[in-house]
């Protein structure tokens, strides 16, 4: 195992060298549980924790280590070590935080492709895709959409899904797959390149921990089968983990989501719906809100076929989370920063009377 290994770049070791970190080893986030984190280089794993400073001048959970970070460290037991420095990132995927509102959370980090894993049975839902696909496109990340356990369904089935899919989600690349027959399998497998870090996300149950085992060849990860009940997988993966596969790639698997809450990053919705916003140019009023006006160019788009009315449903909704998220976070600073006033008045005030 070397550190090109696991991703490692020339403009990682020039980032290191430009931050003064060459006294220190690097090594590379693998996983990660309540601030406890595990990492790997090429002398092996260590179970590693935060020094006190990297921890006090942290903003948020946002500053501290993800699944994919690369980070600079320093032994000091048998297999233990201290993390003094998170490298900065390529890229990072996040989603709202599930039940706080304004605030983040963190999934993986340094992704160059996101696999967008959904199955084609009982739990199809193509605004989800769009979710997904969304937060890619504010994370820089390239998305490919893959739509597993084909084998539930008939070719005819699949042909309408395609086109469905098609319909809505353009310019990116979808591979329909069957881990049960092994049917475009090899496909993937041709998409995946040495040093390069992929990332599975989805929904419980739509095969990732299955797909990885197909793609890797070897038994990974525990998988469960499918329950007739619900036609569906069941659940199994249970934290995030980095995987580095004989072929070369890299994988982040991922515990299933079943909310994906978007974020302030605007540009993840622009180019997810860049068909929709580009028509929306053509609008005879420049303030228009595209919801009722007379001579709206989307509307006009709609009732024509021309754009399809559940992906525009589906736009508006994301987009209204994403000006509470922003109005949220608004609410958030200001509050802190009248705290943070008050706590220097009270100091003022205490200073004054003591003399």
């Amino acid at each position: 195992m070397t550190l090109e290994n696991l991703g490692y770049t020339t403009e990682l070791e020039n980032y290191r060298i430009k931050n003064d970190l060459s006294n220190f080893k690097v090594a590379r986030v693998i996983t990660e549980h309540k601030e406890r984190y595990v990492v790997k280089n090429e002398t092996g794993a260590f179970e590693a924790e935060l020094i006190g400073n990297l921890r006090f001048n942290s903003q948020d959970r946002s500053d501290f280590p993800a699944v994919g970070d690369w980070v600079a460290i320093s032994e000091y037991d048998t297999n233990k070590a201290l993390i003094h420095h998170v490298f900065k990132r390529n890229s990072k995927v996040e989603r709202q935080a599930v039940g706080r509102h304004g605030q983040k959370q963190l999934i993986a980090t340094n992704i160059d492709v996101g696999f967008i894993v959904q199955a084609v049975n009982r739990d199809f839902n193509i605004n989800r895709l769009e979710r997904y696909l969304t937060i890619c496109n504010a994370s820089n990340v390239a998305p490919i959409i893959i739509l597993t356990k084909i084998d539930l369904i008939s070719e005819t089935e699949l042909e309408s899904i395609l086109k469905e899919v098609s319909n809505r989600i353009q310019n990116t690349e979808i591979i329909p797959i069957s881990n049960e027959t092994n049917i475009g399998i090899e496909v993937l497998k041709s998409k995946i390149e040495k040093g390069k870090t992929y990332c599975l996300l989805g929904s419980s149950g739509v095969g990732k921990s299955t797909l990885l085992n197909s793609i890797s060849g070897e038994g990974l990860m525990k998988t469960g089968a499918i329950s007739e009940s619900v036609d569906r997988g069941k659940h199994v993966t249970t934290h995030r983990e980095l995987i580095v596969l004989e072929s070369g790639g890299i994988i982040i698997d991922n515990p299933g989501m079943r909310e994906i809450g978007i974020t302030e990053n605007s540009s993840g919705l622009e180019l997810t719906f860049e068909s929709i916003l580009a028509v929306s140019d053509e609008c005879r009023f420049s303030d228009c809100s595209h919801v009722h006006e007379n001579g709206c160019a989307i509307l006009d788009a709609i009732e024509n076929s021309k754009i399809d009315k559940d992906s525009y449903d589906n736009y508006l909704k994301m987009e209204r989370e994403k000006q509470f998220f922003e109005s949220t976070t608004q609410d958030k600073k200001k509050k802190d920063k009248n705290l943070g006033k008050l706590i220097k008045s009270a100091q003022k005030n205490k200073k004054r009377n003591k003399y």
